[in-house]
């Protein structure tokens, strides 16, 4: 079985990872390690953020590390809120607060679908070494408010390409299936040792 160590005290990442994977994976993530201080996500980019937690974090564990920086690009914003998604409306912002502040930025752009994607950058390391980067992709727009309990995020006000419900409205089995992590997971998967 791949043990797999995620850089991240984001259980919902966690989830998502452990239910995209399935058997054969056993995956864990810095919970535990309080101890240890998150990696700054100095990066200009998706991918460097997810090189840098992956590589710094994979100095402190033994085995396979993957480090994840995600998002959300709105092309009318310019790409916003990009690599500071988690942040957008502060350091310590909820998820509902960063929704608030993105509708209401979309609204002074007029009514209407707004385009957008989530994007997912991931990283492998072993020893303080990169072993390889995945992304994943998923294109959709974003809607005037929020719909849906599921997810987390801006999965209530994203609606992906070709559905006509957000993320936070689709069985989580569905999005685990399209999603832009679950894409990106896909890719991962096909650059693991065959043998653990």
């Amino acid at each position: 079985m791949h043990r797999l160590l995620l850089a991240t005290r984001n259980w919902h990442k966690t989830r998502e990872f452990a239910e995209i994977l399935g058997d054969g994976f056993d995956v864990h993530d810095l919970t535990g390690a309080v101890e240890l201080p998150m990696v700054e996500e100095t990066g200009l980019t998706f991918e460097a953020n997810a090189i840098l937690k992956a590589v710094e974090t994979s100095r402190q564990f033994q085995g396979l590390v993957v480090g994840d920086d995600s998002g959300l690009e709105v092309d009318e914003l310019g790409g916003a809120p990009g690599i500071f998604s988690a942040r957008y409306a502060g350091a310590h912002a909820t998820d509902a607060a960063n929704v608030v502040k993105l509708l209401g930025e979309l609204a002074a752009c007029g009514p209407g679908l707004h385009p957008a994607r989530f994007r997912c950058s991931l990283a492998l390391a072993q020893e303080g070494t990169l072993l390889g980067t995945f992304e994943g992709i998923v294109e959709g727009t974003i809607v005037d408010a929020p719909q849906g309990e599921g997810g987390f995020g801006y999965d209530p006000v994203f609606q992906p390409q070709g559905y006509g419900q957000t993320f936070g409205e689709l069985p989580a089995v569905e999005k685990n299936r399209i999603s832009h992590r679950a894409r990106a997971i896909r890719s991962l998967q096909t650059a693991l040792p065959a043998k653990p």
